[in-house]
C-alpha cells in the first residue's frame, strides 16, 4: 500500500513535531528552502513506496510529486534569478541540521529527550483515532539492526561511534547465533485484550539504543511516558529476556504503572526458589509446603507437544493450582497483599486443618504435613510484601493453560519486526539506511514504522470486511492454511 500524500501530511500535522524541530534549528542567514515538514513528508513518501532509506531517495520522491504539490511544499520556488528546484545538497544540509538539533549533547547510545518525544508523537499519530482506545495490552520485544559502518577490529572508535557489538539469536534450522555491530530497536505492539475484539497489530512505541545499553531497562522510560500521556497500560507480554532482569529494572516499575505482566520465565527463575513464612516460593506464587515436588518443576509446554502431552500438562497445572496460596486482598499502595491457606479455601484436605478433612474426597489430601507447623499452616492468612516473587509474579499462574493462551499474543511484536524486515517490502537489513548514529537511524526507523502501521490498518480492515461478507452469506471466517512443517513432521516424511 502506497500512502497518499494527504494521509502522510495528516500524520505529520497531527504529531505537531515539525514546529518543534524548526524551533530547535539554528536561525539567521539566508532562509532555508526545505522546511522540516517537507523533509518529513519526503522521508515518509519514500517509506510508503518501500524505497531504501537513502537521502537521495528522499530527494527523488520530493521531485516526483505533482507540480502543484511541489510548489505548495517548497520543492520548487521562485528566486531572484528565476525558478529553483530543490537540490540534493539542500536535503542533506537540512537533514544534518535536524540530526544535530535532536542529538544528545553527550552521546551515550540512547536518544535524547527531544528525539524521544518526537518519535512518540509520530508513532502515536499513525494510530487512527478509532483504535487508540481499542486495547490496553502490549507485546514487547527487541531485535537487531546492523550499522552500515564496518565494525572496528580493535578498541578504537569506528565510523559509527554510537554503535556497539550485540548478540542476535536465530531460531531457524541450521542457523547459529551470532554477533553483530549496530543497535537494538524495540517495539511495543498493540494486541487484543483477553476476551476482547480483534485489533490491528499497530506499533504504539519504538526505541532505538546502542547494544551496550540494557534494552528492558531502557524501555521502561518509554512505557512511563505512555502512562504519563494518559494511555492505559494493561497486559504487558514479553519473553524471558525481559523477565530475567532484576525486578527493580523491569517488573517493579511496570507494576507501578498499572501493568499486568504475562511473561515467560527464564529457566534460572523457574521452580522452587526458597520459602516465605513456610510456604514455597515458586514460579511467581506461594505454595503449600506439602506440594508434590513434580508439580513445582513444571515448565512451559513444548512447542511441538502432542494432544496427549498438552492434556497431561494442563492436568498437572490444574493440580498445582490447588496447592497455591490464593490472594485474599489486592495489593495496597506499598505493594503488600494477603494470601490464604489453600486448605481453608476448600482446595485441599489437610490434617493440620481438621475441618477440611470433611471436604469431598475429590480434593487432594496432604499425606505428609510439616512436622513443625510454619506460619502458613498456623495462621489463616499471610501478609506478603512486594519483595516476595518481585521478579516472577504475573497475571496468570505459570505455566498453566490461562497463561499459555494469554502469552500467545506476544508473537504480534515478532510479526511487527518481520514486516519491516521483509525483503519484499521495507527490508531494513544492512544497507537499507547508510546513515549512522542513533538519531539518524531512529528517524528513519520511525518513518518505516509509521508507514508499516498504515499497511497494517488497511490489511486489518480488509480482513474484517471480508469476514463480515462471508458471515452474511453463511460462510465461516477465512483462515490461513498452515504451511510451515514441524521438525517431527519433516523427519516422519523423510
Amino acid at each position: 500500500m502506497v500512502a497518499t500524500l494527504s494521509e502522510i501530511e495528516a500524520i505529520i500535522d497531527a504529531s505537531a513535531v515539525s514546529a518543534t524541530i524548526e524551533m530547535a534549528l539554528p536561525a539567521g542567514g539566508r532562509p532555508r528552502q526545505l522546511r522540516v515538514r517537507t523533509l518529513l513528508i519526503g522521508m515518509l513518501v519514500a517509506q510508503s513506496d518501500d524505497r531504501p532509506d537513502h537521502l537521495v531517495r528522499v530527494h527523488r520522491c520530493l521531485l516526483g510529486l505533482d507540480p502543484p504539490d511541489r510548489r505548495r511544499l517548497g520543492v520548487e520556488v521562485d528566486w531572484r534569478r528565476g525558478p529553483h528546484t530543490l537540490t540534493y545538497r539542500q536535503v542533506e544540509r537540512t537533514f544534518g541540521l535536524v540530526v544535530g538539533a535532536l542529538s544528545a549533547r553527550h552521546p551515550d547510545g540512547s536518544p535524547s529527550a527531544v528525539l524521544a518525544g518526537i518519535v512518540d508523537a509520530l508513532i502515536e499519530a499513525s494510530v487512527p483515532e478509532r483504535y487508540k482506545q481499542a486495547s490496553s495490552s502490549l507485546a514487547i520485544d527487541w531485535t537487531d539492526h546492523e550499522s552500515w559502518a564496518l565494525a572496528p577490529h580493535t578498541d578504537q572508535v569506528g565510523a559509527d561511534p554510537e554503535a556497539s557489538w550485540g548478540h542476535r539469536a536465530s531460531h531457524a534450522i541450521g542457523v547459529k547465533d551470532e554477533l553483530f555491530y549496530g543497535y537494538y530497536p524495540q517495539a511495543a505492539t498493540m494486541v487484543a485484550d483477553e476476551g476482547g475484539p480483534p485489533v490491528p497489530e499497530l506499533a504504539r512505541r519504538i526505541l532505538v539504543t546502542s547494544c551496550h545499553l540494557d534494552p528492558p531497562r531502557a524501555f521502561v522510560g518509554v512505557l512511563a511516558r505512555m502512562h504519563a500521556a494518559g494511555i492505559a497500560i494493561g497486559d504487558v507480554l514479553a519473553d524471558s529476556g525481559y523477565a530475567h532482569r532484576a525486578a527493580a529494572g523491569w517488573a517493579l516499575p511496570l507494576r507501578s504503572l498499572g501493568a499486568r505482566l504475562v511473561t515467560d520465565l527464564h529457566p534460572h527463575d523457574r521452580g522452587p526458589k526458597g520459602t516465605f513464612g513456610g510456604a514455597i516460593v515458586a514460579n511467581g506464587n506461594l505454595y503449600c509446603p506439602a506440594t508434590p515436588a513434580a508439580l513445582l518443576q513444571l515448565g512451559p509446554l513444548a512447542r511441538h507437544a502432542t494432544a496427549n502431552d498438552t492434556a497431561a500438562h494442563d492436568t498437572a497445572s490444574t493440580e498445582a493450582a490447588r496447592y497455591k496460596l490464593g490472594p485474599i486482598s489486592a495489593a495496597d499502595a506499598d505493594g503488600y497483599h494477603r494470601v490464604g491457606c489453600p486448605a481453608l479455601a476448600g482446595k485441599l484436605r489437610c490434617p493440620l486443618r481438621p475441618d477440611t478433612m470433611r471436604l469431598p474426597n475429590d480434593r487432594p489430601e496432604v499425606l505428609a504435613p510439616p512436622e513443625s507447623s510454619p506460619r502458613c499452616c498456623t495462621q489463616r492468612t499471610l501478609t506478603v510484601g512486594p519483595e516476595v516473587n518481585a521478579k516472577t509474579v504475573q497475571k496468570h499462574d505459570y505455566p498453566g493453560l490461562a497463561w499459555r493462551r494469554s502469552y500467545r499474543r506476544r508473537t504480534a511484536v515478532e510479526r511487527t519486526f518481520s514486516t519491516i524486515k521483509d525483503p519484499a517490502s521495507t527490508d531494513t537489513t544492512r544497507g537499507w539506511c547508510r546513515l549512522m548514529g542513533v538519531t539518524a537511524i531512529t528517524l528513519f526507523l520511525t518513518c518505516a514504522m509509521v508507514s508499516r502501521n498504515g499497511r497494517i490498518v488497511e490489511a486489518f480492515e480488509a480482513r474484517q470486511a471480508e469476514d463480515t461478507r462471508r458471515a452474511a452469506t453463511g460462510q465461516p471466517p477465512r483462515t490461513r492454511r498452515r504451511r510451515r512443517r514441524s521438525i517431527s513432521e519433516l523427519i516422519d516424511s523423510g
